[in-house]
């Protein structure tokens, strides 16, 4: 029986980890934590907390990295990746993906950009990924045998059984109740990162309770960048799996 290799596609600051945790604790899947982070590290030189760690932890060859998540043979019949949309650069080439699930998760840019704005000193739109996204999402239509739902973090928040649910029929494997609670702590699966970014995930039983509506105050500049992301997130958004009413 062939491996089911899914790639949910995610900017920082989003469910991202909790979403792997969701899908590592289905007795059917093992996970690989953001493949191409150092790859990404190498090639810009950003000093990201972990640096060092993080280029001897993986490899830093992007065809290397794309050939292991398409071929490598695994034990599990679901093979789950999570990717950062920013860590994929213009000129990858996605040639390895074509055969691969994906899924891509979107979050509001002015709820990522304030998040993001408290863990790291500066935002730009490269970093947090939203236009990258988006243009991913076009190029996988294109090279993907697959049809690629879109899910949005809040709906998730809001009902993570009935969107999974929908996701999974939707992808052709069943829904699995052991998606919506895992055992808190650590994962020797999480990424050598985990020390800095996964405190509040290591915690977690389950999915945190719905965003508040009211959204997050931004400076100017901030918000400036928001209000540039909004029509690709929102291109995104109006395509996305919807709660049944």
């Amino acid at each position: 029986m062939s491996t089911l290799r899914i790639a949910m596609w995610s900017g920082p600051r989003n469910i991202s980890t909790a979403m792997m945790r969701s899908w590592e604790n289905r007795n059917d899947t093992s996970v690989v934590d953001e493949p191409f982070y150092a790859c990404y590290l190498k090639h810009t030189q950003l000093r990201h907390p972990c640096f060092d760690e993080i280029l001897a932890s993986q490899s830093n060859d992007w065809n290397q990295v794309g050939e292991m998540l398409s071929t490598k043979s695994v034990s599990t019949p679901i093979f789950y990746q999570k990717h950062m949309t920013h860590h994929i650069l213009s000129e990858v080439d996605l040639n390895w993906a074509s055969q691969l699930q994906h899924i891509f998760l979107i979050r509001d840019p002015r709820r990522v950009i304030a998040s993001y704005a408290k863990a790291m000193p500066s935002v730009t739109q490269q970093n947090i990924g939203i236009l990258r996204q988006h243009q991913l999402y076009q190029k996988l239509c294109k090279v993907s045998t697959k049809s690629i739902p879109i899910i949005d973090a809040a709906d998730v928040l809001e009902n993570p059984k009935q969107i999974l649910s929908q996701v999974c029929k939707i992808i052709g494997i069943e829904f699995d109740e052991n998606m919506l609670r895992w055992p808190s702590g650590k994962r020797t699966s999480d990424g050598v990162w985990a020390k800095h970014w996964y405190h509040n995930v290591e915690k977690s039983t389950e999915f945190a309770s719905p965003e508040n509506v009211d959204f997050p105050n931004l400076s100017k500049s901030l918000k400036a960048l928001a209000d540039e992301a909004m029509p690709y997130y929102l291109e995104l958004y109006h395509q996305r799996i919807r709660a049944a009413v």
